[in-house]
């Protein structure tokens, strides 16, 4: 996997496929190449796809330890897209993702061709609530030992014997003093952007969604049949076609069918 230096971290990311540029942003205890596993193979046929892992995530090493905060987030993603020496490109962004995602595009809105932000939305509540509840080392591992499991094989091998106990509470305090998305701020994002949620997401309830759709000023809104939160994961396929059908009427490329 390739690493490159960028904002004081050198972040490790994976790349694959030709065409404009797509940056995918992977959700909180994720991995780009996880969180993306069933998106990729289909936009790598019409996208170049960089997948970078946030920072304390997978194969970007940083001591979680440390706070974790929505600013750094979106500083390491201008400075991994500067290192990349990317001019206009697509992004897309699920869950923690989504929100660096929409961060970056108020305070960069002429470096965007197109934004995608998936199970997100600008209200901090219930998102703290169920990540506090969710998000418990100690009730991981008494109830959950596969996801336990999981967590450890994705981030210790990089960050270190037993990282992912220390990194879930700095996502749920990321969420907690996370800043506001100001209403001007995304009513300034013109690019076409897709607000992607299912309908049983115990994160970001669909009113939610749909309100964050109408702040945008050419946003769309998918709501995803007897969905949770994890929509790339569950039942792909109807996301997958919601994106190429977005990528196909906002003329991002000819995507095939």
């Amino acid at each position: 996997m390739p690493t490159i230096d960028a904002n004081g971290l050198r972040i490790g990311y994976e790349v694959s496929g030709d065409g404009p540029p797509l940056i995918l942003l992977h959700g909180a205890t994720g991995s780009g190449r996880d969180h993306f596993a069933a998106q990729r193979p289909v936009l790598e046929r019409s996208f170049r796809c960089y997948l970078p892992d946030a920072r304390g995530h997978g194969t970007t090493y940083w001591d979680a330890a440390q706070p974790l905060s929505t600013d750094d987030l979106v500083a390491d993603l201008a400075g991994f897209i500067d290192a990349l020496g990317l001019g206009a490109f697509h992004l897309l962004g699920y869950s923690m993702g989504g929100m660096t995602a929409l961060h970056y595009a108020i305070g960069h809105p002429g470096r965007l061709r197109t934004l995608v932000a998936v199970s997100i939305s600008a209200e901090r509540e219930p998102r703290l609530s169920v990540g506090r509840a969710l998000m418990d080392p100690e009730r991981i591992e008494r109830a959950d030992p596969v996801w336990a499991g999981q967590l450890a094989a994705r981030h210790d091998p990089v960050q270190g014997a037993g990282s992912w106990r220390r990194l879930l509470p700095a996502i749920v305090g990321e969420i907690e003093h996370q800043p506001e998305l100001p209403a001007h701020g995304l009513r300034g994002i013109e690019v076409p952007t897709l607000v992607a949620v299912g309908d049983r997401d115990p994160f970001v309830p669909v009113d939610q969604a749909w309100a964050l759709a109408r702040q945008l000023r050419d946003g769309r809104l998918l709501v995803l049949p007897r969905q949770g939160h994890d929509v790339l994961a569950n039942r792909p396929a109807l996301l997958n076609e919601a994106l190429l059908a977005f990528y196909r009427e906002t003329g991002s490329m000819e995507v095939p069918a």
